[in-house]
């Protein structure tokens, strides 16, 4: 069976030592920003966008860039992770459907949630975590440490 494979963006946004994180309705658990990256996008593009759709607030990515240029070659922001996450895995184990994530840390300057569109989750569902609230909580371990690694990326500017 082929296995159809979507590439995506999620950006754990960071204010003053804590992280936001909504619930998703369809999955039942927390999530960051997120969502797949658009024919004409970059990964890094996607992320600052679904920031913004999601949250209304402006990311700045902290990540790395490659300074090796060449004619028609330059680097991206880089991910802090390259993630594969299985979204349909049928009874016999193999998978249907992948996302490749690339996952990304932000500053942000403001924790005003005020989503952009209509079909966006409402403010009320969102949640900032400091690091001992994510380490207190029932999230996922992989959440929990992303968003603890996050927080300490950006650090307090």
């Amino acid at each position: 069976m082929e296995t159809t494979r979507h590439f995506t963006a999620t950006t754990y946004i960071v204010n003053d030592g804590a992280t936001a994180l909504h619930d998703h309705e369809r999955l039942g658990i927390k999530l960051p920003p997120g969502g797949h990256v658009d024919r004409d996008e970059l990964p890094h593009e996607a992320a600052r966008r679904e920031v913004r759709e999601e949250t209304g607030l402006e990311p700045e990515l902290v990540a790395t860039e490659s300074d090796i240029t060449g004619p028609n070659t330059r680097g991206l922001p880089e991910p802090a992770h390259l993630m594969l996450h299985d979204i349909n895995v049928h009874e016999d184990g193999s998978v249907g459907h992948q996302h490749v994530d690339h996952l990304y840390y932000a500053r942000v300057d403001s924790r005003e949630i005020a989503p952009e569109g209509d079909d966006e989750v409402d403010p009320e569902r969102w949640r900032w975590y400091a690091p001992a609230e994510l380490a207190a909580s029932d999230l996922p371990d992989d959440v929990v440490d992303l968003g603890r690694e996050a927080i300490a990326a950006v650090g307090d500017d």
